[in-house]
């Protein structure tokens, strides 16, 4: 038999093997994102991208614009346009989260995570590093700098459950 301990957050009583059950409102389209390794792994898809250029022959300034103009857009699309659960039927969500989008969904909403801090500060470091690389080439620069803000902006805790010009708004 198992010896049942009060848990000291509540008043009610759990077996040792519940102290590690995951809690049941956790929602599971954002869930990885709590993971120790996923920080690390989205440097790591980056980095991997990057060299795949270079192993393509890319030249160092257009490869760095692509890795960030990529990057820019496939955000923007997957965090800031795209809504609800990708696999909502599997995670058995009901629909519950087909209203926002995936950045919606970060912390339950909660602005100013470190999650959310993290992925506004690295399109920053991304956009840093790619202007270092072209030499600040003028054109570069501007398509770079217009891809960084529209992304940014889309960040910003004033455009939470913000649709502009009515444009993919829940009906």
């Amino acid at each position: 038999l198992r010896r049942a301990q009060q848990c000291p957050a509540s008043s009610f009583f759990v077996t040792d093997s519940m102290y590690h059950a995951s809690p049941p409102t956790l929602n599971p389209n954002v869930s990885w994102l709590q993971e120790k390794f996923a920080w690390t792994a989205y440097v790591v898809v980056i980095i991997l991208f990057r060299s795949l250029l270079g192993v393509l022959r890319f030249d160092t300034p257009s490869a760095w614009t692509t890795t960030h103009l990529v990057h820019a857009l496939f955000t923007w699309f997957a965090f800031h346009w795209v809504r609800g659960s990708p696999l909502g039927m599997e995670f058995g969500d009901q629909g519950k989260y087909f209203k926002y989008t995936w950045w919606e969904q970060i912390d339950n909403g909660r602005q100013n995570t470190p999650n959310r801090k993290f992925l506004a500060i690295f399109p920053v470091i991304l956009f840093l590093t790619t202007c270092h690389f072209t030499n600040y080439h003028i054109p570069t620069l501007t398509v770079n700098t217009i891809a960084l803000v529209v992304l940014l902006v889309s960040k910003l805790p004033s455009m939470h459950k913000v649709r502009l010009f009515g444009i993919n708004r829940w009906p």
